[in-house]
C-alpha cells in the first residue's frame, strides 16, 4: 500500500518513545505518546514541504508539534532551498523584538548538528518605512538585501520573537523561487505521494531519535540543579547566548534562579520535560520573559521553580515533572555576554522561601491575580502563537 512505509515508521517510533532512556513510568509514557502524536503530524507537513522549486513557509514547531526545547515566545519558520537557486523573500516587519535569518546546510540527525552558514537578524537588511522588505538568498554575489547561498545551502530558518505577549504584533513572510514566480508546479503523481510519504516516515524517525540526543550533548553532563554561564548557543544564531541546565527536585523543594535582567532586547526562561520539549506554556507559567516577570529592586529577576505554589509573582510551575530541563536564552545581543551575566542558583524548601528569597514581600501575588496571568497567556497564544 501507499502508506505501509509511513505505517512501519509510525510502528518503530512508538518503540523509540518506549525504549528512552529517561522513562520510569506511566505518566512518563504518556507524555511520550502525546510528543508522538505531534511528530507525526509535523513529519507529515515537512515531508509535503519538501518542495524547493515551489517553496513556502511552515511554522516548523508549535504547541502541539513540539520539538528541540522549543521556546514559548518564538515563532518558527521554515523552508527548502537549492544552494543554484535564487530564493525572494517578502514581508512587513512586526512589532516583535526580534527577527532573525538562518541558513542551514542540512537538517538535524541524532549524529550531529547542521552547520551555519548564514545567520542574521533583520538590523542587517534595509526596511522601508512602512515596514516592508525584500531580500534575496543565491548564488550570486552579496549586497544590500541580497545573502549568498553557500555549497550545500538546503534550509531557511526564520525566528520571529516575542517578549511581550499581549502588546507585540507578528509580522508577515513569504517566499518564492525567483525564476518560478508566475508558473505552477507540476500535478501530483502517485510515485510522488507514495515518495512523501517515505520521507515523513524518515523524518519522524530522525526527530525523534535526533532530538532525545540532544540533552546527552548540552544538559545531561552537567551537575544536576545548576546552570551554566551564559554561551554562545549550539547551532550558530549569532545573537543569541544562553545559560542551560537540568533540575530534580521533590515537591517541598524550589529552585531560586537569580540572574539580572539584561540591556538585551530579549531574555527569558523556560522549563522543559525530559522529551526535550517544552512544558505546557498556554494553561501555566512555565516560562517568563523579562517583560513579563516581577523585577526585584536590585535590577534582578528571582525565579522559583517548584511544584507547590510558592505565592510569588515569578512561579514557574513544574507541573509534576519532578525532573525537567531550565533554559535562559538573550537575543538580539549587541554584546558577548559574560559570567557576571548569567543566573546564580540555589535549592531551598518552600516553606522556607520567606526567609529565603530577597524581596519576598514585594513578589508576593495573589492566587486570583496568579489566575488572571495565566488567563492572560491563554488569551494571548490563541490570539498570535497558533499556526
Amino acid at each position: 500500500m501507499l502508506t505501509d512505509k509511513f505505517a512501519a515508521a509510525i510502528a518503530e517510533a512508538e518503540k523509540v518513545i518506549a525504549e528512552a532512556p529517561h522513562v520510569r513510568d506511566e505518566q512518563d509514557l504518556v507524555e511520550g505518546y502525546d510528543y508522538l502524536a505531534g511528530s507525526i503530524r509535523a513529519s507529515l507537513q515537512m515531508a509535503w514541504a519538501y518542495e524547493r522549486d515551489f517553496p513556502f513557509f511552515v511554522q516548523s514547531t508549535g504547541p502541539y508539534t513540539k520539538m528541540g526545547l522549543d521556546n514559548p515566545d518564538t515563532l518558527y519558520f521554515h523552508s527548502y532551498l537549492r544552494d543554484n537557486a535564487e530564493y525572494v523573500v517578502t514581508g512587513t516587519r512586526g512589532t516583535t523584538r526580534d527577527l532573525s535569518f538562518q541558513i542551514l546546510n542540512g537538517d538535524y540527525s541524532p549524529a550531529d548538528v547542521p552547520d551555519s552558514l548564514t545567520a542574521f537578524d533583520d538590523r542587517e537588511i534595509e526596511i522601508g518605512p512602512d515596514g516592508d522588505y525584500e531580500i534575496r538568498f543565491g548564488p550570486g554575489k552579496a549586497g544590500p538585501n541580497y545573502f549568498t547561498l553557500g555549497p550545500g545551502s538546503a534550509m531557511l530558518v526564520v525566528r520571529e520573537v516575542y517578549s511581550d505577549w499581549t502588546g507585540e504584533e507578528r509580522g508577515t513572510i513569504r517566499i518564492a523561487r525567483a525564476d518560478h514566480v508566475g508558473h505552477a508546479p507540476p500535478p501530483l503523481t502517485r510515485d510522488v505521494l507514495e515518495k512523501r510519504y517515505g520521507v515523513a516516515g524518515k523524518l519522524l524517525l530522525s526527530r525523534l531519535r535526533t532530538f532525545l540526543a540532544f540533552p546527552k550533548w548540552f544538559y545531561l553532563d552537567l551537575p544536576v540543579n545548576t546552570m551554566t554561564e551564559p554561551r554562545s548557543t549550539p547551532g550558530g544564531l549569532s545573537t543569541q547566548f544562553s545559560s542551560a541546565g537540568h533540575y530534580e527536585l521533590a515537591d517541598d523543594e524550589a529552585m531560586i534562579v537569580t540572574v539580572p535582567k539584561s540591556d538585551a532586547p530579549y531574555q527569558g526562561i523556560q522549563l522543559g520535560s525530559m522529551w526535550y520539549i517544552s512544558l505546557d506554556y498556554v494553561n501555566h507559567q512555565t516560562s517568563l520573559t523579562a517583560d513579563q516577570a516581577h523585577l526585584d529592586p536590585d535590577g534582578k529577576l528571582r525565579f522559583v521553580i517548584s511544584e507547590r505554589d510558592p505565592g510569588v509573582v515569578n512561579w514557574l510551575e513544574r507541573t509534576g515533572h519532578r525532573r525537567g530541563y531550565v533554559q535562559i536564552r538573550w537575543q538580539r545581543l549587541s554584546r558577548a555576554l559574560g559570567p557576571e551575566d548569567g543566573p546564580e542558583v540555589s535549592v531551598v524548601k518552600v516553606d522556607d522561601l520567606p526567609a529565603r528569597l530577597p524581596y519576598y514581600d514585594e513578589a508576593k501575588i495573589a492566587p486570583d491575580g496568579f489566575a488572571a496571568r495565566i488567563a492572560a497567556r491563554q488569551a494571548a497564544v490563541a490570539r498570535r502563537m497558533l499556526g
